[in-house]
């Protein structure tokens, strides 16, 4: 059991931000000793799921794909979310993503992708640090005071751009005010050019168990005409698919 709570451990130590890794960067990411990380990366090797162009850099193979995917498509939600997004997305002629909070990050668990406003590739089965995205405060606003302090305590606040709140007063005020007003605004705070607005999804016993988002380019659109012009669909399709939960 060690030996695959370790071999998980180095997997989800790959993220979109980080997708090549050193045996040193793993073992600083993780907390295990190198030694163990190199006898995962054996393994994990062995079974396809990871490898090294150079000798050095380790990094995911598409393989691993298939652990997490059969998951994902296997849930109620990501079966129902995926149908909504489509509807959503060819409605607005937009990006728009279901994700539920997974350990300190948010985990994307349908997604519909209309064009590559991201540098980076996001798609079902990504994950994304919770702090610094629409559906992750959306998410953390849900959260007990104790446990949200908790983790932003403990979240590696890294400035991903100029515009990127990093400070906890600043992060305490900004999900304070997601909670009040029940849907949250990214304005490229993630990634140069991406604004997002998200909204939470409640189970029939009024838990909020995941997000949803759409994702526009900022040259398109404002952050007014985001709150004018898509959150009313946003909020009428999350509501729709809680339904059917």
């Amino acid at each position: 059991m060690l030996s695959l709570a370790r071999g998980l451990e180095v997997l989800n130590a790959f993220t979109p931000q980080r997708q090549r890794l050193t045996i040193s960067q793993l073992s600083q990411k993780t907390r295990i000793s190198r030694a163990a990380v190199r006898r995962c990366l054996y393994t994990l090797a062995s079974l396809g799921m990871v490898h090294s162009p150079d000798g050095r850099n380790y990094e995911l193979l598409p393989r691993v794909l298939t652990v997490g995917h059969a998951y994902l498509a296997g849930t109620p939600l990501a079966k129902v979310a995926q149908t909504s997004l489509d509807a959503l997305s060819k409605t607005l002629n937009e990006s728009c993503s279901v994700a539920t909070l997974d350990g300190d990050n948010v985990l994307y668990i349908a997604r519909t992708a209309v064009d590559n406003i991201l540098s980076m590739d996001i798609g079902r089965g990504s994950r994304l640090p919770a702090w610094v995205t629409s559906m992750g405060r959306v998410l953390l606003s849900a959260l007990p005071e104790d446990e949200l302090e908790d983790y932003l305590t403990r979240a590696k606040r890294i400035r991903y751009t100029q515009y990127t709140l990093v400070s906890l007063e600043e992060l305490r005020e900004e999900i304070g005010r997601v909670r009040r007003q029940g849907y949250a605004i990214n304005d490229q705070q993630l990634e140069v050019g991406l604004r997002s607005v998200a909204v939470p999804m409640l189970a029939r016993d009024e838990k909020v168990v995941a997000a949803m988002n759409v994702g526009v380019h900022a040259s398109r659109m404002s952050v007014v005409q985001l709150r004018e012009a898509i959150l009313p669909p946003l909020r009428r399709a999350a509501m729709e698919l809680s339904m059917k939960l």
